[in-house]
């Protein structure tokens, strides 16, 4: 029954931390990821990671991003689809070099430093999509441009890693003809189910004599399209962003929204917000501090500058540049599997794995609070041109 006071401790704690934060002038979900840190081993050693905690957190993450696909603007997807690109685009190249010329610069070998390159580019927007929704921001024309190249990354980021591993010579054989037409099932496989056959089934479904039908219905499509996603080797987060989007084109759109919500943000997700922060350990961190600074610096500010600039670069003025470089920065839980296959691969030394997985912490915790910082500067600018 450990899980269960596992559970008591999360809800309590993100609960208390959320609204510290809130009082303090900052995103709730600041104080949520604390709490992890608060509550894993890094400080009171409460709670450590399991199957439980693990499963959990999948499936908050899942629900996230599902909810924000439910909620995204479609039109306005469309628009910025170029913008999309360009940002996430920019915030691979400059990342990914980041990434090279730190692990360079301390002496890593060539193989361990573009597999660093390549944990650098990475990008989940899964905390970020949270501060939009507390902001009222996750439709605006910034809000979808984030969304919509967290997915391009997605894809661009798993081919380039997929890609290296096999010319890397760690045993993988990886045909890139394959890769890419996976993909291509993914996208063409979720278009067609999303705009032709979930319409056309969920009506009678509805109608079936049983307690919340529409409810279980749009779960089935969110795990579902999720496990496609994982299967065509792209993030189950893109799936159920997908899934989100396909529902959010339905008449049921409203009663979906309204009633997963409270069963997402009651238990699932304060269990994805705790789980960050119990992945960070300070052991053997000691003789690494001058990396680790290094590391996270340029993790940053690479992000920051190249996603920006590709906002920039696409018609944006730089208040809504700067926040949509900021909404990219968090690497969050696509860079620790990341880093973690590269353990496994060999890519990545052991004795750095720490570092690196404290590394993406810090960029998810940092995220949060620019995030408002440029929104807010962003919505004060508008409303001064607007009365001007």
């Amino acid at each position: 029954m450990q899980f269960v006071l596992y559970i008591a401790l999360i809800l309590l704690f993100t609960k208390i931390t959320g609204d510290l934060s809130v009082r303090i002038g900052q995103p709730a979900v600041l104080g949520k990821l604390i709490a992890g840190i608060v509550l894993g081993p890094a400080v009171l050693g409460w709670i450590h990671t399991d199957e439980f905690i693990h499963f959990f957190s999948e499936i908050g993450v899942l629900l996230l991003m599902f909810i924000a696909g439910l909620e995204t603007d479609l039109d306005q997807l469309r628009k910025n689809w170029r913008s999309a690109i360009a940002v996430a685009v920019g915030g691979i190249i400059l990342p990914f070099f980041g990434g090279y010329a730190v692990a360079e610069a301390f002496g890593f070998a060539q193989n361990y430093a573009l597999f660093m390159g390549v944990v650098f580019s990475a990008t989940s927007v899964s905390i970020s999509v949270q501060v939009l929704k507390e902001m009222d921001r996750l439709s605006s024309r910034e809000g979808t441009t984030i969304l919509g190249a967290a997915v391009v990354d997605d894809v661009l980021v798993v081919i380039l890693l997929a890609v290296m591993m096999s010319f890397l010579g760690t045993g993988t054989d990886v045909s890139l003809g394959v890769l890419i037409g996976k993909k291509f099932i993914f996208f063409a496989g979720v278009i067609f189910i999303g705009w032709l056959v979930i319409p056309r089934i969920l009506k009678p479904l509805s109608k079936l004599q049983v307690t919340e039908p529409v409810v279980s219905m749009a779960l089935v499509v969110c795990f579902a399209f999720s496990y496609f996603a994982e299967l065509m080797g792209i993030a189950g987060i893109i799936g159920a962003f997908a899934a989100g989007i396909a529902l959010s084109q339905t008449e049921f759109k409203h009663t979906v929204e309204t009633k997963i919500e409270p069963i997402a943000y009651s238990i699932f997700v304060p269990v994805f917000f705790v789980s960050i922060g119990l992945n960070v350990t300070f052991k053997g961190v000691g003789t690494q501090m001058g990396f680790l600074a290094a590391l996270t610096i340029a993790a940053i500010l690479t992000k920051f500058i190249g996603a920006g600039l590709g906002a920039r670069l696409t018609g944006f003025n730089t208040s809504s540049s700067l926040a949509i470089g900021s909404g990219m920065i968090s690497r969050g839980e696509v860079a620790l599997i990341m880093a973690s296959t590269g353990l496994q691969a060999g890519l990545l030394l052991p004795e750095y794995f720490t570092s690196v997985v404290i590394m993406v912490i810090i960029t998810t915790l940092v995220a949060p609070p620019l995030l408002k910082i440029f929104f807010s500067k962003n919505t004060n600018g508008m409303l001064e041109t607007k009365k001007g």
